[in-house]
């Protein structure tokens, strides 16, 4: 796999002290397993800088340059994207910018929803144990941490298909953003939230174990929610059921109520003031305070 590098012949990888570069050796060593008992993970890559490892991982599965299992990280990305095409971007080595090329055999298509959900039920487990962190999940894709009381998005999640038997998934997770670095009001980071650990190669391994951990197990159950125990661990980390919330939708429609479950498709169920139980399947969310 040969991605796209942006980066400056001349850059000074250790310009940040703070900010130390990803060793793409070690990781390779603790991920990837070959043999009998091999890992999901089969080449971890690299790059100082690109616009977008979604991107450029979609581009190469598209022409057969990547397989299942192959991880693309970039230490700064300068065209990130987030739902509904919003920007990503974040200072070099402050965050972790990585995507992951997903086969599921056997898993049926309609099934393939489950993926951003059960990446960020991985991630947040990975973030408790290797950075001290509880994050909570806002349907469909970000990751909430706590900074001073206040509910803040720290990460997001982006699934995208390639060709007809493959699904990229991008990872954004803000790790050592500093307050005067956040790209909007609202944002967070694992620093901020206070960390026990920033060690974003400690991070990053964390959450690809514990995302091949739970991706064999959906796999494993055919992408049942149920039997892989998808289903559950994620209403138990989200903080949108339970809450009063506004469904932006396609066609510039909205739903208001209160979210109270999700479907066996991955839908998030709202509850309405007239009474019916809406899925909603596509759009954004917003979590309304309550009066």
């Amino acid at each position: 796999m040969t991605p796209r590098d942006a980066s400056d012949a001349n850059d000074n990888r250790w310009s940040d002290l703070d900010r130390p570069p990803l060793n793409a050796t070690a990781l390779n060593r603790a991920l990837v397993r070959d043999g009998e008992h091999g890992s999901l993970w089969r080449d971890v890559q690299v790059v100082e800088r690109t616009g977008s490892t979604n991107s450029d991982l979609v581009a190469l599965a598209s022409d057969g340059k990547a397989d299942e299992g192959a991880v693309l990280v970039a230490e700064e990305q300068n065209a990130g994207r987030g739902r509904l095409d919003r920007s990503w971007t974040a200072p070099a080595r402050s965050g972790l910018f990585f995507s992951v090329l997903l086969k599921p055999t056997g898993v049926p298509v309609e099934r393939w929803g489950w993926l951003p959900l059960l990446t960020g039920v991985a991630v947040a487990t990975a973030l408790s144990r290797a950075a001290g962190v509880d994050t909570a999940l806002k349907w469909p894709n970000d990751l909430l941490v706590t900074v001073d009381g206040e509910e803040r998005k720290a990460g997001g999640i982006l699934a995208e298909r390639a060709g007809t038997d493959s699904v990229v998934v991008g990872i954004g997770i803000n790790v050592t953003l500093r307050e005067d670095e956040l790209p909007v009001p609202g944002a967070g980071s694992l620093a901020l939230a206070g960390a026990v650990s920033t060690d974003r190669d400690t991070v990053l391994r964390a959450v690809l174990r514990s995302l091949e951990d739970w991706y064999l197990r959906w796999r494993d159950a055919a992408g049942d929610p149920v039997a892989s125990g998808l289903q559950e661990t994620y209403a138990a980390g989200c903080a949108t059921l339970g809450r009063a919330v506004r469904a932006e939708l396609p066609g510039d429609r909205t739903i208001t109520g209160e979210a109270v479950a999700l479907d066996a498709d991955g839908r998030l169920v709202i509850a309405t003031e007239a009474g019916v139980q809406q899925p909603v399947g596509a759009g954004d969310v917003v979590h309304l305070r309550s009066a």
